[in-house]
């Protein structure tokens, strides 16, 4: 995937401005940055969401070329508040992912149900199956909308704050399955994060944004400096490295 130009916003309103990256595939880049940054605005764009301007391509070809099949076979989104409909359970709201393989007024067949339920153990989902969505806490729910976009098998995703809701354990579990994804299937991967530990633990590569512009750009070391950190969070922290040589964003408080 590239990214060339790109600006991006609602309207007449631009949001993001002039945003230039490349993720290589298999790679994954979290994109970081404060509240209000245009992280999600960014993510949009390339869904095409959000309208914007510059170049935007996927696989070599211009997302704004792809129909809406196509797209959904290419790129899977996870919204960070997603629209559950109401009614559906775990397993027919994840089924919604197998849609773009099917033939006009086909259903799912066994390798669809398969694929589901594959997606749904490794989430961690599967004794919920049956239940309806409306009845998860939070955290199932964020899972079972992963579930959904895991099934549509695409090569390309995107999630936005896909963390939102889960405890620790789900979340380093979530990420994990994410992190197996792309390295077993060679999945790529464009996330928003919050979580400046996990961003630097899991994704290769940041972007950091700022009022809709890139403010840095590079590894997790490169660009998770207490003096980034500060400058566009306004935040004290301390960047440690573990005994396995992860770093970890440490907030301190002030004396």
């Amino acid at each position: 995937m590239v990214l060339r130009g790109v600006s991006a916003g609602y309207g007449s309103e631009r949001v993001v401005f002039d945003v230039s990256t490349a993720l290589e595939p298999g790679g994954w880049l979290a994109i970081i940055g404060p509240n209000g940054a245009g992280k999600s605005t960014l993510l949009k764009s390339i869904i095409g969401l959000a309208r914007s301007d510059g170049e935007i391509l996927v696989g070599g070809v211009p997302a704004s070329t792809l129909g809406s099949r196509a797209r959904a076979r290419t790129i899977g989104y996870a919204p960070q508040v997603p629209v559950l409909p109401e009614g559906l359970t775990v397993i027919d709201y994840a089924l919604l992912g197998r849609t773009p393989h099917l033939g006009p007024l086909a259903r799912e067949g066994r390798r669809d149900h398969a694929i589901v339920e594959q997606v749904l153990a490794r989430l961690d989902l599967a004794d919920l199956a049956g239940r309806v969505l409306r009845t998860l806490s939070g955290g199932e729910r964020q899972r079972a909308v992963l579930a959904r976009v895991l099934a549509q098998q695409a090569g390309l995703l995107l999630l936005d704050e896909p963390t939102t809701g889960l405890d620790i354990g789900h979340a380093q579990a979530l990420l994990d399955l994410v992190d197996r994804l792309r390295t077993e299937d060679g999945t790529t991967v464009l996330s928003t994060l919050h979580d400046l530990t996990f961003a630097a633990q899991y994704a290769d590569r940041l972007l950091l944004l700022d009022a809709g512009r890139v403010a840095a750009a590079g590894t997790p070391a490169e660009v998770l400096t207490r003096e980034n950190v500060l400058r566009h969070y306004s935040a004290e922290v301390e960047v440690l490295t573990t005994t396995r040589g992860q770093l970890v964003v440490a907030p301190t408080r002030p004396r």
